[in-house]
């Protein structure tokens, strides 16, 4: 599954479907899932900035936003963020809010179930690639497979991650391992020291996420490098 990025002349159809999505997938939850997605989709529908994926609001507007105190924003983002839904992309600093990004193919991920229910042609729409916007071919790799080994805590990380996205898992994923956890705090082993800053910097986030899905009590992630 791909989602295209809603920029271009398909945009608002692409805007459509992931809000589509979204409604849908409240709607065939309990009340608690309806907040929490009537939430996000409130600070999409007013904040969001689509071209560039950011969202730029602080605590206090947000809580305006949900008719709701502080406390309970904290409570709903940290909640979004484990989801793997949203990422910090810029903290807040003195004069600044906190500028956050949207996982939109996670997002369309965790509401697949309720596709059908939207109609066969919006299922057929997201299942396939889109077509790309120039005449090029991409070249596409074949990812590689996962095999697990065990039902431990890790695997069932590398797993998540491994089905958010074969390539990406294939290229970065796969090499790590897990060297410690204790405490809320694990330790990933990576090759070498590039590798282990990269992913510190780039996909902490999402790995955080995965394992949020499967130990809730992992809160933070180290970064060390075999070398």
């Amino acid at each position: 599954m791909q989602v295209a990025k809603p920029v271009g002349r398909n945009a608002p159809a692409i805007k459509y479907d992931i809000l589509s999505a979204l409604t849908v997938h409240a709607l065939s939850g309990d009340k608690h899932r309806q907040r929490s997605i009537l939430r996000i989709i409130a600070l999409i529908t007013t904040r969001y900035n689509w071209r560039n994926n950011e969202l730029s609001i602080g605590r206090e507007e947000i809580a305006r936003l949900w008719s709701v105190n502080e406390r309970t924003v904290k409570r709903e983002m940290a909640k979004l963020r484990s989801m793997g839904w949203i990422a910090v992309k810029r903290p807040a600093a003195r004069g600044r809010v906190a500028v956050y990004e949207l996982d939109l193919k996670q997002v369309m991920l965790d509401t697949s179930d309720i596709w059908p229910t939207i109609g066969s042609d919006f299922q057929a729409r997201m299942s396939d690639d889109p077509e790309p916007d120039t005449n090029i071919v991409p070249f596409k790799v074949k990812p590689a497979p996962f095999e697990p080994s065990d039902e431990g805590v890790w695997t069932q990380v590398q797993a998540i991650l491994h089905r958010r996205d074969p390539e990406l898992w294939a290229s970065w994923f796969q090499h790590l391992t897990e060297a410690d956890r204790a405490g809320g705090v694990v330790t990933l082993m990576a090759p070498s020291r590039f590798m282990a800053d990269y992913i510190a910097q780039k996909w902490s986030a999402r790995l955080l996420a995965a394992y949020g899905r499967v130990d809730p009590s992992v809160r933070r992630l180290r970064f060390e490098a075999a070398e």
